[in-house]
């Protein structure tokens, strides 16, 4: 009998009714929930007391401080109400905005308002039919220059960056192997990709070999065939624990077992090495060793978008091949001016040093912050070079105190949970920026440390 035919008769004999809820699974028995028990858990008694920490609402460019709609709750967080009110110049060390160039006034500001009243915003086109202008390739040639590389295409959205791209170089019949830790867009195009997918610890360079020694003896499980391809995927910066990837030895394993590198720079590329061209640039290696250079514009840019940068004929393949190349409408001008505007600074290609010097400030206000964050008795994760600094608050009870306590003192701080980290690695992750003034760092770090009972559970 069909399905249909089921819930009619099941609808006639009144079992539609005779339970408090129908559930479908009732007749799919083979079929999963659709939702964990867990999940469901949290979001009732967790998520809720909490949501107030999370989309606040602001009126102004998030610069080194913005300002916020204020907003309260009747019903215990499931409805919002705005006051009214907007708090100003709230201290903002939640943006990824390690350069200052997300800002509405400067160069970078007067060239897109230029470019949009010049050409508009929309291209209402994909690249491959009448989307393309010269300030798209200019863009890439640009990127390609500052990464020193042969060429790169840019694309609309950072996280399709990934997502659309990977499927396009790996297929079935492919190894990809994955840090344990890798940002869901890495994971969704893994996924996509139809390839055989395996993860290795955290930065572990002992695990990664060993899974690179297993596929080279054992290959294709069944056939025992050779891997077509293997493909390594890390990131330059890990947004959550604020680690950089230890890039020399991933690439000394790479060559020695012939593999292929996929590196995500979004939150690396401009906010590290001396030049501000990410972690290849901060190790000093040459970027020919990294096969595929992923980066996104959408942070130190103060952009939108991300590229895929390499050799000439990988990007050949994938104008051809991924499916955000070929199905996505352009970029928008005035963001691909942003963007080359600020690269140009970056580059020191617009005649000034201050590019230079905002990836100066942010190295010194980088270690500044995690010095004195250290000297108040907190746990914090990641790299003393680290842009990402999150400090660890570990009870889930504690996320929403933190960021509540932290706005009253007018400082906008992001607080992160389930299922972005383990329920019981709760963090608040502060993202520093050249925008940052000392005085400002100061506000934050000037407070009295933190009780000796609040000392004695962050050690346990």
């Amino acid at each position: 009998m069909g399905f249909a035919l089921q819930v009619y008769h099941a609808a006639c004999n009144g079992a539609l009714y005779s339970r408090p809820f129908f559930n479908l699974q009732y007749y799919f028995c083979d079929f999963v929930p659709l939702y964990q028990d867990f999940e469901n858990f949290y979001t009732r008694n967790l998520y809720m007391r909490i949501r107030d920490s999370w989309n606040r609402p602001i009126c102004s460019a998030p610069g080194a401080t913005f300002d916020l709609v204020e907003r309260s709750s009747n019903d215990y967080n499931w409805t919002f109400e705005y006051t009214g009110r907007v708090v100003k110049d709230v201290i903002n060390l939640g943006s990824y905005n390690y350069l200052g160039f997300a800002e509405n006034t400067g160069a970078c500001a007067t060239a897109a308002g230029e470019v949009t009243v010049k050409f508009g915003v929309g291209m209402a086109s994909t690249r491959q039919e009448m989307g393309n202008l010269d300030r798209h390739e200019e863009l890439e040639k640009l990127v390609a220059s500052f990464l020193g590389v042969e060429s790169a295409m840019a694309f609309g959205m950072g996280f399709a960056t990934n997502s659309m791209n990977i499927p396009a170089l790996a297929g079935k019949g492919c190894l990809i192997l994955s840090d344990e830790l890798n940002h869901a867009s890495l994971v969704l195009g893994a996924r996509l990709s139809t390839s055989t997918i395996r993860v290795f610890k955290h930065n572990n360079m002992q695990s990664l070999e060993k899974l690179l020694r297993d596929a080279i003896v054992h290959g294709q499980p069944r056939t025992h065939q050779p891997w077509k391809k293997i493909l390594i995927l890390v990131e330059g910066i890990y947004s959550m624990e604020g680690s950089i990837i230890r890039l020399p030895e991933v690439i000394a394993l790479k060559k020695k077992y012939k593999a292929y590198l996929y590196l995500d720079e979004a939150h690396s590329i401009g906010a590290l090495g001396p030049y501000g061209r990410g972690v290849v640039d901060y190790f000093g290696l040459d970027s020919k060793d990294v096969d595929v250079m992923m980066g996104t514009f959408t942070k130190s840019f103060g952009a939108a978008g991300g590229y895929i940068a390499g050799r000439k004929d990988l990007i050949d393949h994938l104008r051809t091949h991924s499916h955000s190349a070929i199905y996505a409408t352009s970029m928008s001008l005035p963001v691909v001016e942003q963007i080359i505007t600020s690269m140009k600074c970056i580059m020191g290609k617009d005649g000034t040093t201050i590019g230079r010097s905002r990836i100066q400030r942010l190295a010194e206000n980088t270690v500044y912050f995690r010095r004195r964050l250290r000297e108040m008795g907190f746990i914090i994760y990641g790299n003393n070079d680290s842009p990402v600094v999150p400090m660890m608050l570990y009870m889930p009870a504690k996320i929403g105190a933190f960021g509540r306590e932290m706005l009253k003192r007018n400082i906008g701080v992001v607080v992160v949970g389930f299922p972005a980290t383990p329920i019981i690695e709760s963090r608040a992750r502060f993202c520093i920026s050249a925008a940052h003034t000392k005085e400002m760092l100061d506000r934050h770090t000037s407070r009295q440390p933190p009780s000796p009972c609040l000392r004695k559970h962050c050690a346990l």
